[in-house]
């Protein structure tokens, strides 16, 4: 069995893949390291670019677009090894990129998942939204990043260039050990796409795992490849995703209360996509609403799964103040300026 497998999730991405995949390829070692791409059902010409340029990469054709968590998830199937890298199409790696956070795994038995610095392809001196140098959420259940507060996204000046133990990894670049992956089920296939590796590694926290941030090793992230941050799709995804979030992994008696609080709080920002003339954005928000209150009754069996499999809840990588009063009222912008009182 192979030790690490890195599996590109492919999706219409031919420019990605003839852009980014020799960095992959360069910078990883094919003694210890299968490239894999899994395509999910893509129509243009990733395939028969893939095995015309890209011939030592190892292919897998989905027969359908089956999202990001169902695409990994039917990919993952088929591979065997000891780790797994979720890599996205338009990362650029670099030079020992896999190395130190393999060999950090290897000697922390506790640690589940991890996570290299990941940087902004197109202002390389800034973090990314999608992860920057580690994820983390608060008590509403709203994800935030070291190096990114909302919109707001710090420059690396080397503030965060410690080993840290995060909330989630982002799943541009998510390492994971396989064999963790399979027994928690893997990536939510409800969730479709957005928000479903903080599940991933929330299940993990649950069951007494770590997850850690390794700056070691960095990478290059375009961002926004399959869904653009000012699209409707996206914003319902990310809204209805994140009361799936907290449905499912919060612990008893804590959720009716955050439910109530996000109701107001998701209602306001609704009106204010009203007030700005975004109609369909207005709309998007209601959706995600009325969507997971339909599904109600089939999450309610994986949040009885959940509880019942739950070592601890207690995680002191959840900021227990609200990020957005932070950040608009306390205009706080960096990470590092958050108040300590407000972690558990």
């Amino acid at each position: 069995m192979i030790q690490t497998a890195v599996v590109i999730l492919n999706w219409n991405g031919e420019d990605y893949l003839k852009k980014f995949l020799p960095s992959v390829l360069e910078f990883s070692n094919s003694e210890t390291t299968e490239i894999w791409v899994a395509d999910n059902g893509s129509t243009d010409v990733s395939i028969s670019i893939l095995k015309s340029d890209f011939p030592t990469v190892k292919l897998l054709e989905l027969d359908k677009n089956y999202g990001f968590t169902g695409g990994y998830n039917r990919a993952l199937k088929q591979i065997k090894a000891e780790y797994y890298v979720l890599l996205n199409s338009d990362i650029e790696v670099t030079q020992h990129w896999i190395e130190p956070i393999i060999q950090y795994m290897d000697n922390n038995e506790s640690v589940a998942a991890a996570m290299p610095k990941l940087m902004a392809y197109h202002a390389k001196d800034s973090f990314e939204y999608a992860g920057a140098a580690g994820g983390f959420i608060d008590k509403l259940g709203f994800p935030f990043c070291r190096g990114r507060i909302l919109s707001e996204i710090e420059k690396d000046n080397g503030q965060y260039n410690d080993i840290a133990e995060i909330f989630w990894a982002t799943g541009a670049c998510l390492f994971i050990k396989a064999e963790l992956y399979h027994k928690v089920g893997g990536l939510d296939e409800d969730f479709f796409a957005h928000m479903e590796e903080i599940d991933l590694c929330w299940r993990l926290k649950n069951r007494g795992y770590k997850i850690v941030y390794i700056p070691e090793s960095k990478v290059y992230h375009v961002g926004g490849g399959t869904l653009p941050n000012d699209n409707p799709r996206k914003l319902y995804l990310n809204y209805r995703n994140n009361l799936f979030l907290l449905y499912k992994n919060l612990p008893k008696g804590e959720f009716r209360y955050i439910l109530y609080l996000r109701m107001i709080l998701d209602g306001a920002s609704s009106i204010m996509y009203l007030l700005q003339g975004k109609f369909s954005f207005f709309m998007a928000v209601p959706k995600a609403h009325f969507s997971f209150y339909s599904t109600l009754r089939k999450f309610r069996v994986k949040r009885k799964e959940n509880i019942k499999l739950t070592i601890s809840s207690n995680h002191k990588e959840i900021f227990n103040r609200s990020i957005i009063f932070s950040f608009f009222v306390r205009k706080v912008r960096n990470f590092s300026a958050l108040s300590e009182k407000g972690w558990r």
